[in-house]
């Protein structure tokens, strides 16, 4: 700007400086490169997931509310008007919009970990699957970004398979919040949502559940894995009763991606988060990650770590209106076998070490 300024007085003065001289000699701005806009369009994808899922329902809960006493009280009463009208849609397999899971940011967002997904073995169309999503880790990052989004190839790789991802029923219940997760193909992890898609969808479907829910986030750390597995037995039942078959999955870096604060077993802070799990079906987990301007800094971001989702082989289950609980426990032995087994040929591939095991509580 100084030499352009220059150049214009020396015009004025008589000089022969011309202006495009002038611009000839102007000092090159330093763009951006490429890899720093990809990087902050990352981080931005990451940025608006996370506050979607921890403020967009809450947000749109209180602005509904606040409305109802402003002249623009009729925006609360026609979506409240609305959402009975459509109380039971989520339980009916939900709103799905294929434009949202084709979402070009949920490839950035997908690059910022990055995540990959991984096939073992084929899924047929003319069956009907429930998928464990193990583990549940903080955010579910993993299970949301391989059977939500279409950006790490589910569709390609499963040809006939529509996958869902089951989530807090409560979820459900926040304006615009259910919307959006509806789009997306979430439903509520409830038997009446999972038994509609398995049994009046078609075949084809399948259902993810992360298993350990909010109580396994409780003991979700960096280089332990521990699953609470032994005695959720309710996802076989389910199983049994639709004749769908059990997918076992694993996302390796999924507990590498916050740093939590691990109360022990029996400390008075373990206490009230189970007991606030057991309340709200949701777990305070006092957890942090890194800031938004800052790699070193502290914040509610997660981490760049890579995560592998590991679909493995699925469990062959019968169709049995009324299983007996030893049927339940025979077929949980067995997926939870093809789980370790799952966990033992890929754990060195994906950052660990041959001693780690798999803990099952």
């Amino acid at each position: 700007m100084k030499t352009i300024i220059a150049a214009c007085s020396q015009n004025l003065s008589g000089s022969r400086a011309s202006l495009p001289a002038a611009l000839r000699t102007l000092p090159a701005v330093p763009w951006p490169s490429q890899r720093d806009v990809r990087a902050w369009l990352q981080l931005l994808a990451v940025l608006q997931w996370v506050l979607s899922f921890l403020l967009l329902g809450t947000v749109s809960l209180l602005l509904l509310i606040y409305l109802v006493f402003t002249s623009f009280w009729p925006i609360s009463a026609l979506y409240l008007a609305w959402v009975i009208f459509d109380w039971d849609t989520p339980e009916k397999g939900g709103r799905r919009l294929p434009c949202l899971r084709r979402w070009p940011v949920w490839r950035h967002f997908r690059d910022y970990f990055p995540v990959k997904l991984v096939k073992t073995h084929d899924l047929s169309p003319s069956h009907n699957y429930i998928i464990g999503s193990h583990p549940h880790g903080i955010l579910c990052v993993g299970a949301f970004c391989n059977f939500i989004t279409g950006s790490t190839g589910f569709a390609e790789m499963f040809p006939g398979i529509r996958p869902f991802l089951t989530t807090l029923a409560g979820n459900f219940r926040l304006p615009l919040f259910r919307e959006y997760l509806m789009s997306g193909g979430l439903c509520p992890v409830t038997r009446r949502a999972i038994g509609y898609l398995l049994s009046k969808n078609g075949t084809g479907n399948a259902v993810a559940i992360v298993i350990g829910g909010a109580a396994e986030s409780l003991s979700c750390r960096p280089g332990i894995t521990t699953l609470i597995l032994k005695n959720r037995k309710g996802f076989v039942r389910m199983a049994l009763q639709h004749g769908a078959y059990l997918v076992p999955s694993f996302s390796f870096g999924e507990n590498d991606l916050f740093r939590q604060v691990v109360f022990e077993e029996g400390s008075w802070m373990r206490s009230i988060q189970q007991r606030f799990q057991k309340m709200m079906g949701f777990a305070p987990c006092v957890f942090y990650g890194r800031g938004l301007t800052s790699v070193r800094s502290r914040g509610f971001l997660p981490y760049a770590r890579p995560i592998t989702t590991v679909v493995g082989e699925p469990v062959m289950v019968p169709k049995i209106e009324d299983p007996s609980h030893e049927m339940v426990d025979m077929y949980h032995e067995m997926y939870v076998r093809s789980l370790l087994k799952l966990f033992d040929e890929n754990k060195t591939k994906y950052g660990l070490s041959e001693t780690d095991e798999l803990r099952i509580m």
